[in-house]
């Protein structure tokens, strides 16, 4: 049986949670989950920007009209409204199987000293505090019946830290020491954690550092060959894909060009 087939199998039926899903990993994350299972999976995408889940959901009915989409508008700062969240899900999407912390951003490029207080509580609670009570929300449904993986996006800036990323690295720096510890406080159940780490990516991520000037951002990607968000939704994919007792447990990928945060070749 192809590689392929053993996948589809093992993740068809099943209902995969994922936040920040309106654009960039998020997005590319819930297309490949319906290109690896035939449209045979339930996706939960929630984001902020609802109008955006609106125009994915339509293309997925367009596209898989066996999948079921559900669409809900979160912010993953209202820490207040996550619990809610879950708990009003359809009867037939609260059964969750998969939860991706996708959720993050990273705002400014400043020296510690002159950054910005409001993009402090911006990162920190997004990339912190919202995967965690996303997590907590979602952990007693994967108790409950002994399964479940929870992957968290992490960075390479969660490995080694960078002049004018000081709050970013923080962040990643946080998810990977509390991805750690709840691997190792369910490693008596079939529960599986795990972290993708990328490098480079090309998204929105860099739009949205820089708030907007695209001159800025585009000059990250500048004569190098990033990752894109389809790369880092395949590997996703894969490590969730696998048999229930693989775990993929930790994952940094890099560009070819790239070996630090801060080390990209170009030519």
């Amino acid at each position: 049986m192809s590689q392929g087939r053993k996948a589809a199998e093992r993740l068809a039926g099943k209902t995969v949670f994922i936040t920040g899903a309106s654009a960039g990993i998020g997005q590319a994350t819930a297309l490949e989950y319906l290109d690896a299972s035939n449209g045979n999976i339930k996706l939960v995408l929630a984001a902020r920007r609802l109008e955006k889940l609106q125009e994915i959901k339509t293309q997925v009915n367009k596209d898989f009209p066996e999948a079921k989409v559900f669409i809900g508008q979160l912010d993953v700062t209202e820490t207040d409204k996550i619990q809610s969240f879950v708990d009003n899900l359809p009867k037939e999407f609260k059964d969750i199987d998969i939860l991706i912390n996708n959720a993050g951003k990273a705002l400014g490029s400043d020296p510690v000293g002159s950054i910005d207080p409001k993009d402090i509580a911006g990162m920190m609670n997004t990339n912190v505090l919202g995967l965690i009570n996303m997590t907590q929300a979602v952990l007693p449904i994967f108790k409950a019946k002994n399964s479940g993986d929870i992957v968290n996006l992490g960075s390479v800036a969660g490995r080694e830290a960078y002049p004018t990323g000081a709050i970013y690295c923080a962040t990643k720096h946080a998810v990977r020491a509390f991805t750690q510890s709840l691997r190792k406080e369910l490693i008596s159940t079939n529960i599986r954690v795990i972290e993708i780490a990328p490098g480079n990516v090309e998204t929105e991520f860099s739009l949205i550092r820089y708030k907007g000037d695209e001159s800025k951002a585009n000059k990250v990607y500048e004569g190098t060959k990033p990752l894109y968000a389809d790369d880092i939704a395949d590997l996703i994919v894969y490590a969730t894909s696998r048999k229930e007792n693989t775990v993929v447990a930790d994952v940094l990928v890099f560009a070819s060009n790239q070996a630090s945060p801060y080390h990209l070749y170009r030519q």
